[in-house]
């Protein structure tokens, strides 16, 4: 009876050991979730969550010009209409000594450095989509390497005026 129980033991503990090894392997997995839910009053967002992180300009080498970056933006304003502007006025792409123009233009109208109306009141009410573009000058025949900008582009509330 010792020797069984003797034997038994060894092997209960074997076959114990060998499934912790197996539950010690295991892979995790980390998710980060964000929502953003807009105001039902005002809101400008890009229909595209990612638009913005990480945007390139391709090069067309026979024309030598870079593709315009485009984004769809859905705009509400329930209480009058929609301003927008660049912050610190249109950024140009640049190399750290040399400038490449860049134009802004949202639902067709050019931005500046000053807020200006690109969605009217009675459009912006139901909500809608518009295009913001983004445009390089075309590029001469010296400018090579990484160009880079980093524009900032405010969408303002703009009050109707009874």
């Amino acid at each position: 009876m010792f020797k069984k129980f003797a034997f038994a033991v060894p092997m209960t503990l074997l076959a114990l050991s060998s499934s912790m090894a197996f539950a010690a392997d295991e892979a995790r997995t980390s998710i980060n979730i964000t929502a953003t839910i807009p105001s039902k009053v005002f809101h400008a967002q890009p229909r595209d969550p990612n638009f913005g992180k990480d945007e390139k300009m391709g090069y067309v080498l026979g024309s030598g010009t870079l593709t315009p970056i485009r984004a769809t933006y859905d705009i509400r304003h329930t209480n009058g209409s929609v301003g927008a502007y660049v912050e610190g006025g249109p950024q140009p792409l640049s190399n750290g000594i040399d400038n490449i123009a860049l134009s802004y233009s949202f639902n067709g109208t050019t931005l500046t450095g000053v807020s200006q109306e690109v969605v009217g009141d009675t459009e912006s009410n139901g909500g809608m989509q518009a295009d913001l573009v983004i445009a390089a000058a075309k590029p001469t025949d010296t400018q090579n390497g990484l160009y880079t900008a980093n524009p900032v582009v405010i969408f303002d509330a703009i009050p109707r005026i009874p």
